[in-house]
């Protein structure tokens, strides 16, 4: 007979052994729908889950390769692939966030560590032949080729994937790409961290901060009487555009220019070479024309149409802001053979030229638009559109005190989560962006509900001062939450054409439609109070922000123009190897697209973080607003808080994913073939009367 004590050692043993063989992220996702616990994550929890994470996926994986190809089915092959690597995706989304949001070094190192792991399993995945296997033997079942919709889409667009990645290639072949590639992703997380772990500063005397209100120069001031000026955008922005000391607005900005330029510089070179092995070795010429064959432009030819067709349409009016804001600078420096505004001194002049001549200042804008209240009208515009209610948690599980957790209702059930980072701190996303964690899908269980958090750098209160926003950042609010409604309010029913799993060169649209909220009065007046009188946004004043909206939209466009032809040609017309470097090739394209020409001992490119993620899809921002002003045009002619309207929109854009092809998905909403009108009457210019858009990518 089993001694008690014995009898209890073995329990203990038992609990022990069935403890460290569970899988050890259940605590931080206790469930199915569960909200995550994020203060449970530390550095030891990530080296815990890491290897068990990948090792499970591969558990799953394996259980679809032993498949007979005569027995397979959607549900036992794609849809069982999909939802082992959604599972996966999770984890990986969650860790993705801790490297880029979570206040502990240890915790964000170890974070790190785990992504760039996962990136290379990652890579794995997409050479794996027993996948593709699996995949090809199923197309070629009766079910599989008679799929249709979303399901056909998914599987060819699968295959095609894997493709695209090497299996055209010799099983060395395959092994050398992925060395390539897990090379490409270690520069990739390089260039990141360098540009997140960047700091730098200026410190400036009372003369300096002339121009800056109090509240400013109170969270700024040191002991000494000095003042301590970072590079984050609450920082950089007012200063550049407030500041009446010329000579620190330089210095400032040369500081700007250059983050991370110590190492990044030589990171992009190798990033850049590394990418053109890849291409070339899958036999493309360029990494934009890889890049590109599956977005919406399909090949590099249309893009630099798409570039330069705007740089002709667009420079004239670049021309004639670039002039008034000459003008502004001759009068305030008495020096009218001046022919030059320099990068350090357009902002503060055109900002001058707002208030004398437009009558709108700008530090008086930011009185009516205090962070909660532009919050709450954030909330109520698209709380009422689409049909949802939004509860924030109390209490909530969360990786810093700051942040804020939301649950979204609809008709009584709970369809999403989202978490608000809103605040700069140390080591944080320097940005404003949006982090899908869990992607929608359907379920044995139900529809897995979508989780996302926006990671912002928004002005945040003070013992003496309310958080008080400037229009630009509460249109970067109302931009950036659009990315998380198309998160929240997808439904599809696979993980991989969920939200954001559309063409690179799209999936701005959904976000950017959302911008025009903040230039419409109903919609303001919900939102724009005076942060002490209570008084609504005066008409009168909204009137003259209207009136100097399209100040500098020319000057605007073509920055956006500039940094889509930068990406482009780093990535389409340049060779690492050549003797011009990456710094030249800026200076070449400043001076020839932009107004304000380039200043020697800048390296603005170490600090575009759009060149990883974004690589040969930066033109996205200008592609994709074409659709978004065009598809906004359907709630102004219908009423821009039009509850019907919304609800079409959320049913035909927002919740289908990619679902269907993008432009297919605009069609229907607009109902008719897409055109540029609406884009360009955005920018202040005569739009051509009815022109229907001819090429195949429908712009």
């Amino acid at each position: 007979m089993i001694s008690q004590r014995l009898f209890i050692l073995l329990i203990f043993f038992f609990c022990s052994f069935i403890s460290l063989h569970a899988n050890p992220f259940e605590k931080v996702l206790p469930g199915f729908n569960e909200q995550i616990q994020f203060d449970k994550i530390d550095a030891q929890f990530i080296n815990d889950v890491k290897q068990p994470t990948m090792d499970e996926l591969n558990k799953k994986l394996e259980k679809i390769y032993n498949i007979p190809a005569d027995d397979r089915t959607f549900e036992n092959t794609v849809r069982a692939f999909d939802a082992a690597y959604s599972d996966f995706g999770k984890v990986y989304g969650i860790l993705y966030l801790m490297n880029v949001s979570h206040p502990d070094d240890d915790t964000r190192k170890a974070a790190n560590e785990a992504v760039i792991d996962f990136g290379k399993f990652d890579n794995e995945l997409n050479l794996n032949e027993n996948l593709y296997n699996s995949f090809i033997e199923y197309s070629q079942t009766e079910e599989g080729k008679s799929l249709s919709g979303s399901q056909e889409k998914f599987l060819r667009e699968t295959i095609d994937d894997f493709k695209r990645n090497g299996f055209a290639l010799s099983k060395e072949g395959r092994d050398k790409l992925k060395e390539i590639n897990d090379r490409i992703a270690l520069l990739s997380n390089e260039f990141g961290k360098n540009i997140s772990d960047y700091k730098d500063d200026l410190i400036v005397t009372e003369d300096d901060v002339k121009g800056l209100d109090e509240a400013y120069k109170d969270a700024r001031r040191l002991e000494d009487g000095t003042y301590k000026i970072d590079l984050s955008y609450p920082s950089y922005r007012p200063f550049m555009r407030l500041s009446e000391s010329d000579e620190a607005r330089k210095k400032l900005y040369m500081k700007y220019n250059n983050r991370a330029s110590d190492k990044n510089l030589v990171v992009l070179e190798k990033l850049i070479l590394n990418r053109k092995e890849m291409v070339e070795h899958l036999g493309y010429n360029t990494f934009s024309e890889y890049q590109l064959a599956n977005r919406m432009a399909q090949n590099p030819k249309t893009v630099w149409e798409f570039e330069n067709g705007l740089i002709e349409k667009v420079q004239e009016k670049g021309k004639i802001d670039y002039d008034e804001v000459l003008q502004v600078k001759r009068q305030i420096t008495g020096n009218d053979t001046a022919s030059v505004v320099n990068g350090w001194e357009y902002g503060y002049y055109s900002n001058i030229l707002k208030r004398e001549k437009y009558k709108v200042d700008s530090e008086k804008v930011k009185e009516y638009f205090e962070i909660n209240n532009v919050m709450d009208g954030l909330f109520s515009i698209t709380q009422s559109l689409f049909g949802i209610t939004y509860k924030e948690v109390k209490d909530p599980s969360v990786w810093h005190q700051d942040v804020r957790l939301f649950e979204v209702f609809d008709d009584g059930k709970v369809i999403g989560r989202f978490y608000l980072d809103l605040y700069p701190r140390d080591n944080k996303y320097g940005h404003a962006a949006c982090f899908p964690i869990i992607n929608s899908r359907e379920t044995k269980n139900g529809p897995e509900i979508p989780v996302a958090a926006l990671e912002c750098n928004f002005p945040q209160a003070t013992d003496t001062s309310p958080a008080l926003m400037s229009h630009s950042q509460v249109k970067t609010f109302f931009h950036e939450f659009g990315h998380v409604l198309h998160t929240l309010l997808s439904k599809t029913e696979l993980s991989g054409q969920s939200g954001f799993n559309v063409p690179r060169d799209f999936v701005e649209a959904p976000s950017q439609i959302f911008e025009n909220w903040t230039w419409d009065y109903p919609s303001l007046q919900m939102f724009s109070k005076h942060h002490e009188t209570g008084e609504i946004l005066p008409k009168e004043l909204f009137d003259k922000m209207i009136s100097a909206k399209n100040v500098g939209s020319g000057v605007s466009t073509l920055y956006q123009i500039f940094y889509g032809t930068i990406d482009m040609t780093l990535h389409d017309k340049y060779n690492p190897n050549e003797t011009r470097n990456t710094t030249a090739v800026v200076k070449e394209l400043q001076n020839k697209i932009l107004l304000t020409p380039y200043v020697e001992g800048t390296n603005f490119q170490a600090a575009f973080g759009h060149l990883t993620g974004y690589a040969s899809s930066y033109y996205g921002y200008l592609w994709s607003k074409v659709y978004a002003q065009d598809m906004f045009s359907v709630f102004e002619e219908n009423g821009i808080l039009n509850p019907e309207i919304g609800k079409r929109y959320r049913e035909l854009i927002l919740a289908r994913g990619g679902e269907k092809e993008a432009i297919d998905l605009v069609k229907e909403f607009l109902g008719r073939n897409p055109n540029s009108n609406a884009f360009y009457k955005s920018l202040g210019l005569e739009p051509d009367e009815l022109k229907e858009v001819k090429n195949e990518a429908g712009l």
